[in-house]
């Protein structure tokens, strides 16, 4: 379910959802428009008398001149779009549809590579994040401890059977 501002009502979420679903099976199974390719609706926002959605997309590739002709392809397409809706929903005001390219995936890319980023800075400068050096152990030495306490081990298991 679509994350939605709180001025609209719970039924409006729910008319915005089916909405949402729609226009995706609509854009993708009855939409033969060339310049619309992969889109993903990512939100619908209604206003309060449904007059108007905004329908906002994402793309695979999300390059300008794409993002451009999809956006010409689906407000092109936007009368059909809504006609078809109005087969599908049956409420008294079907909302007029204006789609809106979604950045928000693509900030948020940004954003987290700006993170990751200052973080590679902050452990380099940091000498207190850098892990601590290993200790270095003599193998022989820890070999000849093994031995030296499993023959112990050895001769109090032989003293417990004698007795």
């Amino acid at each position: 379910m679509a994350k939605h501002s709180k001025s609209i009502p719970k039924r409006g979420l729910r008319v915005a959802d089916q909405i949402q679903k729609d226009l995706s099976e609509l854009i993708a199974f009855e939409l033969k428009d060339p310049r619309v390719g992969m889109v993903t609706i990512s939100e619908v926002q209604l206003t309060p008398d449904y007059a108007h959605a905004k329908v906002y997309f994402t793309l695979l590739k999300d390059g300008v001149e794409e993002v451009k002709q999809t956006q010409e392809g689906l407000n092109k397409a936007s009368g059909y779009l809504r006609n078809m809706l109005g087969k599908r929903l049956h409420i008294h005001t079907l909302p007029a549809l204006h789609f809106v390219h979604d950045t928000s995936t693509v900030r948020g890319l940004q954003m987290s590579a700006l993170i990751d980023q200052a973080n590679a800075t902050r452990s380099k400068d940091d000498p207190e994040s850098n892990p601590a050096p290993e200790v270095d152990v003599d193998l022989d030495q820890s070999q000849e401890q093994d031995q030296d306490q499993d023959s112990d081990a050895g001769d109090d298991a032989d003293k417990a059977n004698k007795a």
